[in-house]
């Protein structure tokens, strides 16, 4: 059994949380070879050599894979898969673009969103909205897989492993880069913060969401939101926590006029901490907050901000 873990390039870095967390889950399938692509990667390449489990760095350095469109990295893939018996990434956007490619080229099913490693063969993911947990075995010969990184505690940065550039598979010109908008933000990125402060339906305007961002600046945390605040455009969609949204698990989860929908709950259940702070001593979210506040958030998210 090998494993091939595709890491997650932002630019020309490695995005180290995401990585590291798939490479927990990958080590209980096998020894782990991980492929960086990119364009100006040798730091990138470096970063993930020096990941705890990784036993050898493959290293695509081609302007084809600086952008991660999927058509050339599942072309490169593809030319390496016949050494490996699973081919795993963490379960981002840019996975779920280039994976499903792979498998079909492959002619094997994907499995997203493993949240567990019974065997090399037997994975776990959650169905229903997260509400039952699906077991399955696959007899694939190669494991096609996005990992849910929320559900793995981030690899250590101790390892010494070697760096081998590996051949260009080039690009078909399938697709074409035009142009990436990427807002700039001094807030940590919302699935790799350790601290998340979220407003749902209940904040009630875009212009009150000042309100939650101001909690979060205080605490360096993320800015999430409900489903029902993004579809009433009070915050911008990738702000989003849920089914439908972004996936977090921080050590502080802290939901401000959130009812606690179970689409909700599937995005962000299995935060370390959870505190909820709702006017409807009713609400859903209760039954999974450790912590509760029946209060208007207008009254007591201010007081809070202050007293911090």
């Amino acid at each position: 059994m090998a494993v091939l873990l595709i890491a997650e390039v932002t630019g020309a870095d490695l995005a180290l949380d995401a990585t590291a967390k798939a490479l927990s889950a990958a080590k209980a399938m096998g020894p782990v070879t991980v492929l960086v692509a990119g364009a100006g990667i040798a730091g990138a390449a470096a970063a993930a050599a020096a990941l705890d489990g990784v036993t050898k760095v493959l290293a695509a350095d081609d302007a084809a894979y600086a952008h991660g469109l999927a058509e050339p990295l599942a072309d490169l893939v593809v030319g390496l898969a016949g050494g490996f018996s699973h081919i795993v990434a963490p379960s981002t956007a840019s996975a779920k673009n280039a994976l499903p490619r792979i498998a079909a080229l492959l002619d094997v099913m994907v499995l997203s969103d493993v949240t567990g490693v019974v065997d090399a063969d037997t994975f776990e993911r959650p169905i229903y909205a997260g509400n039952a947990i699906q077991t399955v075995k696959s007899s694939d010969p190669v494991k096609v897989m996005t990992i849910r990184t929320a559900s793995f505690e981030a690899a250590g940065a101790d390892g010494s492993a070697p760096v081998e550039a590996t051949a260009s598979a080039g690009d078909k010109g399938l697709s074409a880069w035009v142009e990436d908008k990427v807002a700039a933000s001094d807030r940590p990125e919302l699935t790799s913060a350790k601290i998340v402060v979220s407003g749902g339906r209940g904040v009630g305007s875009e212009a009150d969401f000042a309100l939650i961002a101001g909690l979060a600046d205080k605490l360096g945390a993320a800015v999430g939101a409900s489903r029902a605040a993004v579809d009433s455009g009070f915050a911008p969609n990738d702000w989003q926590v849920g089914q439908t949204g972004k996936v977090v698990a921080p050590d502080l989860y802290i939901a401000c006029g959130i009812s606690g929908a179970i689409q909700h709950l599937a995005g962000m259940k299995d935060s370390k901490i959870i505190v909820a702070i709702n006017k409807d001593e009713e609400a859903p979210i209760f039954q999974v907050a450790d912590y509760g506040l029946v209060a208007d958030l207008f009254d007591a998210v201010p007081a809070l901000t202050q007293k911090i």
